[in-house]
């Protein structure tokens, strides 16, 4: 069975009831910005908005996140929510506005300073401040707050999403309302235990998990580094059998969902007339020409390994320049996260590079590398996955990563190479993808070379066998399970 939005909407009317679903992330779906002296709606970047916004619209649900600008706020009604897709109303987004000081010390502090390089093996040293603590603790209840206020007594799922908002669930709990069932889940990795220990607030984080009714996390591995650390940090019980924690007689249920992306949809609107058009509008405004194309689309972060990336390119024309003026490899970096040290010695570091080695390799008017922050609408992301030969994900560490996905997704043509990090959890799924290190520049660069080389014939066999594959774990399989788990847990009598 293939699960389908419709599909999952029939379940939803026939199991849920008057369920609500409540979504809690950091970054929210659409954002209001000025463009031309109009403001627009635009989708935001990233997986999750990527593998939650077609489920929010097939549940109707609610959504809490941050605005981000003055336009955010114009956008808003008086209780502070916005009916979105801006095409096709379907679910609310409920935004909240956050000081400077605030997103200094919970987003830009503790969350991205702290928690993220503690979950990725990248060898980014985490950094920990009580005062980052403190502001983190404070909006998650701020968060926690407007999630009460809006559901008030009607029987709801509430749904964290990832590493920014841990505590939610704690205050909501803590809030003592029987009508709400609780879930993380946790888009990037978990952990291991030795590294876990570095975090001075690891007994308040993990209390704070086992407060949830569900935990989600990418794949096995990650739920089996989260029970070593419950085991070896807090007096509590695991139950193998049931894998789930007992702590102050509460359990917690730890399951793997890979999360996935909406195969349909990418595949049929990829296809389309206005994708083919928009694909000759990018080659002629970046001067790509007839040259075969590879593609990475990325945001800028060091766990993406976009610098391996370019040394792989260059070792790739070093071994083999017959291929000079032939190719050019297309990088889409959105940029991110700048006010921290370490995202502008990255930015830094990229500029560098694509300088160096356009340098050293080009030939007249060709160089290999181009490198682009400009935002780019979705339909032209997709579009630069079906004019490319080959996309490139060479993620240091990844808890799924979609593009990767996504740019299998696209391909209902049957062309185009994936190369896919070891590293990251779709290197599970994806099998037919070329599998690389990409610590190793020699045998990344030999890799490049096998997708250049590859004959259509195995192209198109590896891409059918990797569509299979996203059509049947698709988003809405993902949903399904996640909300079929929720759906096993039982409100107390009474309650409305």
């Amino acid at each position: 069975m293939i699960w389908t939005k419709e599909l999952l909407q029939q379940i939803i009317r026939e199991k849920m009831g008057d369920y609500l679903l409540v979504a809690v992330s950091n970054r929210q779906p659409f954002s209001h910005v000025l463009k031309s002296g109009k403001i627009v709606c635009q989708r935001e970047p990233g997986g999750l908005v990527t593998a939650l916004t077609p489920v929010m619209q097939a549940v109707n649900g609610l959504w809490v996140a941050a605005g981000s600008s003055p336009y955010d706020r114009q956008s808003v009604d008086k209780t502070g929510k916005v009916k979105l897709p801006p095409d096709n109303p379907a679910f609310e987004l409920k935004r909240l506005f956050l000081t400077k000081e605030e997103m200094d010390g919970y987003y830009y502090g503790y969350s991205n300073e702290g928690l993220w390089p503690l979950s990725h093996v990248a060898y980014t040293r985490p950094h920990f401040s009580a005062s980052d603590w403190e502001l983190y603790k404070s909006v998650n209840k701020k968060f926690a707050d407007a999630v009460l206020e809006e559901v008030g007594d009607r029987k709801a799922f509430v749904w964290i999403q990832d590493f920014h908002m841990i505590l939610v669930g704690k205050y909501l709990k803590e809030a003592n309302r029987p009508n709400l069932i609780t879930s993380i889940f946790w888009h990037i990795p978990w952990p291991n235990t030795e590294a876990f220990r570095i975090c001075p607030q690891r007994k308040e984080i993990l209390e704070a998990f086992l407060s949830y009714d569900l935990l989600g996390f990418q794949i096995k591995y990650h739920c089996d580094n989260f029970l070593a650390v419950a085991d070896s940090e807090l007096e509590n019980r695991i139950d193998r059998e049931r894998v789930s924690v007992i702590y102050r007689e509460k359990e917690t249920l730890v399951r793997p969902f890979p999360i996935s992306v909406d195969f349909e949809n990418i595949s049929s609107t990829a296809a389309s007339e206005e994708v083919k058009a928009r694909g000759e509008k990018i080659k002629e405004q970046f001067s790509l020409g007839d040259k075969r194309l590879i593609v990475g689309v990325d945001r800028i972060d060091y766990t993406k390994g976009i610098p391996d990336r370019l040394r792989a390119i260059d070792r790739f024309l070093e071994k083999y320049p017959e291929y000079k003026e032939k190719f050019i490899f297309f990088q889409l970096g959105q940029v991110s996260r700048i006010h921290i040290a370490r995202y502008k010695d990255l930015n830094d570091e990229l500029n560098a590079l694509v300088e160096e080695i356009n340098w050293k390799h080009s030939v007249g008017s060709w160089v290999p590398i181009v490198l682009t922050r400009t935002y780019m609408d979705y339909k032209d992301i997709l579009s630069l996955y079906r004019i490319s030969d080959a996309c490139i994900v060479s993620s240091l560490h990844d808890g799924m990563n979609l593009v990767a996905k996504e740019f299998v997704a696209a391909r209902s043509d049957l062309d185009g190479v994936l190369i896919l990090s070891a590293y990251t959890g779709a290197s599970r799924e994806l099998a037919d993808a070329l599998i690389i290190n990409p610590y190793d520049p020699e045998s990344f660069a030999d890799t490049i070379k096998q997708a250049m080389d590859m004959p259509r014939d195995e192209k198109e066999k590896r891409m059918k066998k990797m569509r299979d594959v996203v059509e049947q774990n698709n988003i809405y399989r993902w949903a399904g399970k996640v909300l079929s788990q929720l759906l096993k847990f039982e409100f107390p009598e009474g309650v409305s």
